[in-house]
């Protein structure tokens, strides 16, 4: 959830330009400030964290491109945007990982490991 500040700047002067799938909102400062360019910024649909953005906005937000590319159509290669999960439940642990019970198979035959 946003801090009251950002709420407040978010109703003073934000203006919303769309949403994500993940229901993230994102929104530009109104009006054209004077010698910069305006403040984009993204309200979080639940906990704020930054891997939550796709790529699609992220690049709108560090202003790389002057809109969204929400209306490019998805390859059927493409998968869908996914948080991080490192550090949670749902991490990728490969086989071999202490916390799946560090077992993995021998390396091939002709690995010899280094002794000092």
């Amino acid at each position: 959830m946003a801090g009251f500040g950002t709420l407040l700047f978010t109703w003073l002067k934000g203006k919303l330009v769309g949403t994500d799938t993940a229901g993230n909102r994102y929104y530009i400062e109104r009006g054209k400030p004077a010698g910069r360019r305006p403040k984009r910024w993204v309200i979080y649909n639940g906990v704020a964290e930054a891997s939550a953005v796709p790529a699609e906005w992220h690049a709108w937000l560090h202003h790389t491109v002057d809109a969204p590319l929400t209306d490019s159509a998805r390859r059927e290669w493409q998968k869908p945007h996914q948080i991080n999960t490192t550090g949670t439940n749902e991490a990728y642990l490969p086989p071999g990982h202490d916390l799946r019970g560090g077992q993995r198979e021998r390396a091939a035959g002709d690995y010899e490991a280094w002794q000092p």
